[in-house]
């Protein structure tokens, strides 16, 4: 069937329902970024492949809601389906919750599978819908009626993370959490984020696109873990370890009528960002909502992992930079395109020892497909890279010691001097935001304006983040902080930065059809000095490739700019040049020479 004939089929099905609309986002059990096969509803019912938006199906009409870095590939996937494109947050767009209470009619039906649906949007829909007496069914998974051969749910095995990667055992990470549990009264702490039980209990598994993480949720108690997992993808070893911390096992979907028959006298501690909206309605005892205490606790990495990670960056800055080496040295001599330079960057990370798989889908974007924020090439898209233009390529990788997130802009031959101008900008934008010397206390949205302002003094912007939170080989966007200078609640990004925090710092310009360019590096969040005016802080770079110089003109940069990139290059050469060949060393001798 095609997307049109399974709209009919599902409308079909509404209709003997007597459904007025039926929701699909884009999500799994657990809200997770990227999701596997098996998940991928919204993609099935409307073709549209992005990694953000929510389909709305009613009798007479079909919309797909997502945000302006999709609306170039929305635009292309949904031709032909009889699917509109809902531009968010432009014009008079409405939201999904404003729509609904404008075409269901009065004491109508919207209907949705409440365990890909959050808690906190439920509770949305409840409030928008409530008025004209709106019925929320929330227990019909129709798609899977419809997708007749869905795959499967994944059943790969899952693996034990080592302490020696970990640096801290699951005993003293639940002893940590039962802290914070009896701090807010809870006997109880149900965990439905997979990052959040994976690293609570040192587990990862192969059930997520790029993210290694295992389907499960974890029910904390004060003398046990219920954890809620298919149980043939535990090794022998696994069982081991978790026995001793009093977790015992039990079938995957089970946790919703164990959930229902708990004891009304228990207190449950949830978190209405972190929980879907089935489980949640299931509870029937007394609630309290907190932010998951694993999520500040997994962002804040011990010295373990940090140096782990510093590792992985060595490593992933070989593979970078040999890739760097490969396209400017071989693109006007044989065909190179998006797709086979992202297999052959993929190649070169799994040349590194404790390479996993990559951390994300790479986004291999040339010339104006760089100025979609997050364009991945398609077979459809995918175009051979020539001279005279710009090359982005925001990848990343992920081993054993952590997960790598970096951004480089090629140039391909010769540009003219305004988008050395832009790409200059950009070099200073995230060499700013990477020198900050800040009181502790400061959130992103404190320091943000560092990274925009060679950008604004432009009267440009870039309408994403500047920077996010990286994971330590989970989620390689992770909570709960990040760099913008506006607040997003739904962003979870709203806390002040803390010592061991990893993460981004990428700004960039984009001009529709035309370019776009990002330079990112990772940091970690440090303390400096201390004295009478409180706790500086400071970042240490731990990201580690050329930034290209046939982009860079000096002449727009003060001296202490050029001295950091001079510095930074010094360290590059030496952290990775040992690593290469003797022609890729004599190369990255002329890449990051002093300017």
């Amino acid at each position: 069937m095609n997307v049109s004939e399974r709209i009919a089929k599902l409308r079909a099905l509404m209709a003997e329902k007597r459904i007025d609309a039926y929701v699909v986002p884009t999500a799994d059990f657990h809200q997770s970024e990227y999701v596997g096969e098996h998940f991928k509803a919204r993609k099935y019912i409307t073709g549209f492949s992005g990694s953000y938006g929510t389909a709305v199906i009613t009798p007479d009409d079909a919309g797909l809601w997502t945000d302006g870095r999709y609306f170039f590939q929305a635009t292309n996937e949904l031709k032909g389906s009889g699917v509109r494109l809902m531009k968010m947050f432009v014009g008079d767009t409405p939201s999904v919750t404003e729509y609904l209470a404008d075409v269901v009619p009065e004491g109508g039906t919207v209907a949705f599978d409440g365990r890909v649906l959050s808690m906190d949007e439920g509770r949305e829909y409840e409030e928008a819908l409530a008025s004209k007496g709106i019925h929320l069914d929330y227990s019909e998974d129709m798609i899977d009626t419809v997708w007749e051969d869905r795959p499967p749910l994944s059943d790969k095995p899952a693996f034990f993370l080592e302490e020696k990667y970990s640096g801290e055992s699951a005993a003293s990470k639940l002893s940590r959490v039962r802290e914070v549990m009896k701090d807010n009264g809870a006997t109880l702490h149900a965990i439905a984020s997979l990052d959040d039980v994976c690293w609570l209990l040192n587990l990862r598994g192969d059930d997520i696109d790029f993210f290694p993480l295992l389907l499960s949720y974890a029910v904390v108690r004060m003398d046990g873990v219920d954890l809620y997992v298919d149980g043939s993808k535990l090794d022998d070893r696994i069982h081991e370890e978790l026995e001793k911390d009093y977790v015992t096992i039990h079938p995957y979907n089970d946790i919703y009528s164990d959930i229902r028959n708990l004891d009304a006298g228990e207190t449950i501690l949830i978190d209405p960002m972190k929980m879907n909206y089935a489980l949640y309605k299931s509870i029937p005892c007394n609630i309290v909502t907190a932010a998951n205490p694993t999520i500040l606790m997994k962002a804040m990495k011990n010295p373990v992992e940090l140096e782990n990670i510093k590792a992985a960056h060595i490593k992933d800055g070989v593979a970078v930079t040999k890739f760097m080496h490969w396209v400017k040295t071989r693109y006007d001599k044989e065909t190179i395109t998006e797709l086979s330079s992202a297999k052959k960057l993929t190649q070169f990370r799994a040349e590194q020892e404790g390479y996993i798989r990559d951390s994300f889908e790479p986004l291999c974007a040339y010339a104006d497909h760089a100025a979609m924020m997050h364009y991945s090439p398609s077979e459809e898209t995918d175009v051979a890279l020539k001279a005279g233009a710009l090359f982005l390529n925001d990848t990343g990788g992920g081993y054993y010691e952590g997960s790598t997130d970096i951004t480089r802009t090629f140039v391909l031959g010769s540009v003219d001097e305004q988008l050395k101008k832009y790409f200059t900008a950009v070099v200073r934008a995230m060499m700013n935001l990477s020198r900050a010397k800040f009181l502790y206390g400061c959130y992103g949205y404190n320091l943000d304006v560092l990274a925009r302002g060679p950008i604004w003094d432009l009267n440009l912007d870039f309408q994403c983040g500047t920077g996010h939170g990286v994971g330590y080989l989970a989620n390689v966007h992770e909570p709960p902080t990040g760099f913008r200078w506006y607040v997003v609640p739904s962003k979870n990004e709203h806390h002040q930065l803390e010592e061991g925090m990893v993460i981004t710092d990428e700004p960039g310009i984009y001009e529709d059809g035309q370019f776009g360019i990002r330079i990112e590096n990772e940091f970690i969040v440090r303390k400096g000095v201390q004295n009478k005016y409180g706790q500086f802080m400071h970042f240490e770079t731990i990201t580690f490739a050329p930034i290209d110089l046939d982009g860079i003109d000096p002449e727009e940069m003060s001296r202490s700019e050029r001295e950091w990139l001079n510095h930074y290059h010094k360290d590059v050469y030496e952290k990775i040049g040992p690593h290469l060949s003797d022609e890729e060393r004599e190369w990255l001798k002329e890449y990051t020479r002093a300017v």
